[in-house]
């Protein structure tokens, strides 16, 4: 296969991957609404979901923008898969 379609490839797949994790990542948000909704979850409970979300949501975006595309593709094909939502909690003191 030529560099550039490999390359083009690899692109795919860290876009693909990329949409993947963002939306399980969203699904955190939208469980926390429908709970804050439902009276389970205050405000502030509330919140540190969404600042977990934006942690772990910029983590990502980190991971799949990095300047060797075909290298973070081969990292997304590894036998560990990454947790991005734990990427995004709050360090504990």
């Amino acid at each position: 296969m030529p560099q550039q379609s490999t390359r083009q490839a690899a692109r795919e797949r860290v876009a693909a991957y990329h949409e993947s994790q963002l939306g399980q990542l969203i699904e955190h948000v939208a469980k926390s609404a429908d709970r804050f909704r439902a009276g389970e979850l205050d405000a502030f409970e509330t919140d540190e979901v969404i600042f977990q979300y934006t942690r772990a949501a910029k983590e990502l975006w980190k991971f799949c923008n990095q300047s060797d595309v075909e290298f973070t593709a081969s990292l997304i094909d590894g036998d560990a898969p990454i947790d991005w939502w734990e990427r995004g909690a709050p360090r504990r003191r």
